[in-house]
């Protein structure tokens, strides 16, 4: 089966699967622990029924709306994935590229394998990119200067990643960028021989946003210890302040999952927050962000933009995280596969997929404009 010929984001998941190196691919389809919150952030989205409509005029459909002021062509963005370039050689460039040709917005993490130059170096459009702060200020204020140099239109600040979970797959696997060439390691490299033909054609294996920008980190090994003692636990609200100041344009919060620190977002300055527990990798026995969204949106969704990131599969996801009130949605495992499975053209693939089930979802559920969408849409309980 070529990308093409994929019709669910289940499809692509297993053309990754037997094309990216075990490593890799399980960095991309596991959680922190017993993976409880991972598998709820799929499995409660299940559980929400649509009310179907009928005799309702479904022509002239629209996906098109607006995420921070920002015209998309439906409202999904891509979201922020480290090691996203051993996925596919060259992989955040790559899904830049086809997310640009799609009209919804690209995230670029932190801990990119491309660099925010080599992002922009083939785009025409504004991105977005993601900051994880770390003690080392004068590093932060440099990403903060290099992703506005880059033009990017939004700074996505990730609130919850002071202390790395634990994620039993990535250990057991000795998961690095670039990897370690052990026999195991080897092994698992020599059974995807095309990853590995499209890995020689590029130079990008390491984390581009760090190497040669970070102090004192220059090579693997200073690069690992860099990483394990960066990420500061003392990061506090009061810090948001300064990282606004340095920024100047748009902010978006991403780790909300409680109604309290939703409202204390709220005299942070920023745009929007992003109710998400980092894809089930950080708390596990967290809630699901979908069932945390309806709550979220009740406590300040008058006041600022609410997103969604978070177990999303399909197209009714999407569609779903909308009725309750999310204004975007974000995409991380779904485009990881695509991505996996077949580069740039999976990407893109991943993207018609979830347009098509949106936009069908809806007009069935008797709706033409993806802004009119709500709770209404949605059956109650008997």
């Amino acid at each position: 089966m070529s990308v093409e010929q994929a019709l669910t984001i289940a499809d692509l998941k297993e053309q990754a699967r037997r094309r990216v190196p075990k490593m890799f691919f399980e960095y991309a389809d596991s959680g922190a622990w017993t993976e409880g919150t991972y598998r709820a952030n799929e499995e409660d989205f299940h559980k929400i029924k649509l009310r179907q409509r009928v005799l309702v005029d479904m022509t002239n459909r629209s996906l098109a709306s607006e995420m921070i002021g920002e015209n998309v062509s439906m409202p999904v963005a891509i979201a922020p994935t480290g090691f996203t370039g051993m996925q596919h050689a060259d992989g955040e460039m790559l899904a830049a590229q086809a997310a640009e040709e799609f009209g919804v917005p690209f995230t670029l993490s932190t801990m990119s394998i491309c660099s925010i130059e080599d992002v922009r170096s083939v785009t025409s459009k504004p991105f977005w990119f993601q900051l994880y702060v770390m003690q080392d200020r004068d590093f932060v204020l440099n990403l903060i200067d290099r992703a506005k140099a880059a033009g990017c239109s939004a700074l996505v600040l990730t609130l919850d990643l002071q202390i790395l979970g634990q994620r039993h797959k990535d250990l057991r696997n000795g998961l690095s960028a670039p990897p370690r060439f052990t026999p195991k390691h080897l092994w698992q490299m020599a059974t995807r021989p095309f990853w590995c033909l499209d890995m020689l054609g590029t130079k990008r294996r390491t984390f581009g946003n760090i190497v040669g920008h970070a102090k004192g980190v220059g090579d693997l090994s200073s690069l690992s210890s860099w990483t394990s003692e960066q990420f500061d636990p003392q990061l506090s609200w009061k810090d948001i302040e300064w990282i606004r100041e340095r920024w100047g344009g748009k902010l978006i919060l991403k780790g909300i999952l409680d109604e309290e620190d939703a409202r204390m977002s709220l005299g942070s300055g920023a745009d929007a927050i992003i109710v998400s527990n980092h894809g089930g990798r950080q708390l596990d026995g967290a809630a699901s962000s979908i069932s945390m969204l309806p709550r979220i949106v009740d406590a300040v969704g008058d006041q600022m933009e609410v997103h969604l990131d978070g177990g999303i599969r399909s197209g009714q996801d999407v569609l779903k995280a909308l009725c309750y009130g999310a204004k975007g949605t974000y995409i991380g495992r779904p485009f990881l596969y695509g991505l996996g499975a077949g580069g740039k053209a999976g990407v893109r693939r991943t993207l018609e997929i979830i347009r098509k089930e949106l936009d069908v979802t809806m007009a069935l559920c008797g709706e033409r404009d993806v802004k009119n969408l709500s709770r209404n849409n949605l059956l109650k309980d008997v």
